[in-house]
């Protein structure tokens, strides 16, 4: 086959050389009409691929599993994973992998379909996937992507022309995801149940070797690949809170071991400000709220870390130890980045010992305010004092002064302090009833309000967004208090 012919991909499937017990050859599932709905040129370039000679047909089969490409690994990944605390054995239930693509540069990425039908780990599911959810992936993680966040990437969405019973007949569609790698604690987890402590060794090996071959000759792998992941995990929830990202499903299976958000189901972005904003509809008791995600990551990586045992010493004791020091450092860790951070959003360019207060006292008076969480952090970030009925009041005022006086110790320009908050507070992000909206067109077979919205979130940070539609937070019609999961 041509470069033309296999349109640029370049496999080499090196998950396929773990223990079989890691994974299941399986075919996507056939259907009756496969169409593009939506391609992502920008990071098909990117990633090397070209179907500039491909009519929409074939593209439509490529991109759907229905034309099997030379190389092409076509397998499911087995996981276990603690689900809202509790531990069960999963496994690709719904995703099928293409395979590992080697893009130009030679940087790895896992290609792989969801919604490509059942899988030996489908246990009731039917493997399929509906229109909506598979866009709201599609919109979020790029969306994620510009906002500079880690992020899994969609390269495509292909309608199926079969119809998908969930509460109600949905359109069915499969979405390509581009990832680092699939990886996940919940891999980790189902190792550690495996027989001998061989199979755990190497998938440790495999790790490291893929994202952090550094670590290949370090005395330590394990000890050095957990400090890593805890290191990348606590960088990746503070850009979470940075934006006012809900995940929805902080399970063990959706944690990567590379640092990615991966897995968008009842994800969603708070508008009124709330640290206990919970959008998803599974998320009964607010385990995986707004401002549980930090917890809930040291909670994950505590069950990472359990699995790891018998890797960082002979001694159960000695093991122990060591796994909790990395842990306890979670919570230092996090405490410095979300500091950092949220004094990057405030425009305060060195440490004073009233910053935490000052900080915390905003995001109180924002709640009592009812403020929207992307506008306020905008409007703070002009060169003017914000207008609004609710700066007007005297704790907001009182407030406003303090900073304005904290400013005073930055030792830099009003312009240099704007550039740092510009940078840091979007103007845009792709807000719930938006993404909703241009769901509801789809299923009506109107993508416009979708291109309109992946355009807009292309620039989070300019200024220069035209359509204040996209940046002004939802009417109170308009305003989305559920998400789901789309399982």
């Amino acid at each position: 086959m041509s470069h033309n012919q296999n349109h640029g991909f370049h496999f080499d499937n090196s998950y396929l050389r773990l223990p079989s017990c890691f994974y299941e050859c399986v075919t996507p599932a056939a259907a009756s009409h496969h169409e593009i709905v939506i391609f992502n040129t920008t990071l098909a370039e990117t990633l090397g691929l070209d179907f500039s000679d491909t009519n929409p047909a074939e593209q439509a089969a490529v991109l759907s599993g229905q034309t099997q490409l030379p190389g092409g690994g076509y397998f499911a990944q087995a996981y276990a994973g603690h689900q809202f605390g509790h531990f069960t054995t999963l496994g690709d239930g719904r995703a099928i992998m293409l395979g590992e693509h080697l893009t130009p540069e030679q940087q790895r990425v896992d290609i792989q379909f969801k919604g490509a039908g059942r899988t030996p780990y489908s246990r009731q599911g039917d493997g399929k996937a509906a229109l909506g959810p598979m866009l709201r992936e599609y919109i979020i993680s790029e969306g994620m992507h510009a906002l500079g966040i880690p992020t899994t990437r969609s390269l495509a969405v292909v309608s199926t022309g079969d119809t998908v019973l969930r509460e109600t007949p949905l359109a069915g569609a499969l979405l390509t995801r581009v990832a680092c790698s699939h990886l996940r604690v919940g891999i980790f987890e189902f190792a550690a149940r495996q027989e001998g402590k061989d199979t755990l060794q190497a998938l440790v090996d495999y790790t490291v070797q893929r994202h952090y071959p550094e670590f290949v000759n370090h005395e330590l792998p394990a000890l050095a690949l957990l400090q890593t992941v805890i290191t990348k995990q606590v960088a990746l929830v503070v850009d979470w809170m940075r934006v006012g990202f809900i995940h929805g499903v902080m399970n063990t299976d959706n944690m990567t071991l590379s640092g990615e958000t991966i897995d968008y189901g009842p994800c969603a972005f708070m508008d009124t400000y709330d640290p206990n904003t919970v959008f998803s509809a599974i998320d009964q008791n607010g385990r995986y709220a707004y401002q549980n995600q930090p917890p809930i990551a040291q909670w994950n990586l505590a069950r990472f870390a359990e699995t790891l045992l018998p890797l960082l010493s002979e001694n159960e004791t000695e093991a122990i130890n060591i796994a909790q020091d990395c842990l306890s450092d979670f919570a230092d860790q996090y405490q410095q980045q979300w500091l950092t951070m949220m004094r990057h959003k405030l425009g305060l360019l060195n440490e004073q010992p009233e910053d935490a207060e000052l900080i915390t006292d905003l995001l109180t008076w924002m709640h009592k305010a009812h403020a929207d969480f992307t506008l306020t952090f905008r409007e703070l970030s002009q060169p003017h004092q914000p207008e609004g009925e609710h700066y007007q009041t005297e704790a907001f005022q009182t407030w406003y002064a303090r900073w304005q006086t904290r400013h005073e110790y930055n030792n830099a320009s009003h312009e240099d302090v704007i550039a740092l908050m510009q940078r840091t507070n979007p103007a845009v992000i792709p807000r719930n009833h938006l993404v909703e909206q241009a769901l509801d067109a789809a299923y009506d077979h109107d993508f416009t309000p979708l291109h309109e919205l992946l355009a807009a979130l292309k620039t989070p940070y300019d200024n220069r967004h035209r359509a204040e539609k996209y940046k002004r937070p939802p009417l109170p019609e308009e305003r989305v208090y559920q998400t789901f999961c789309g399982t």
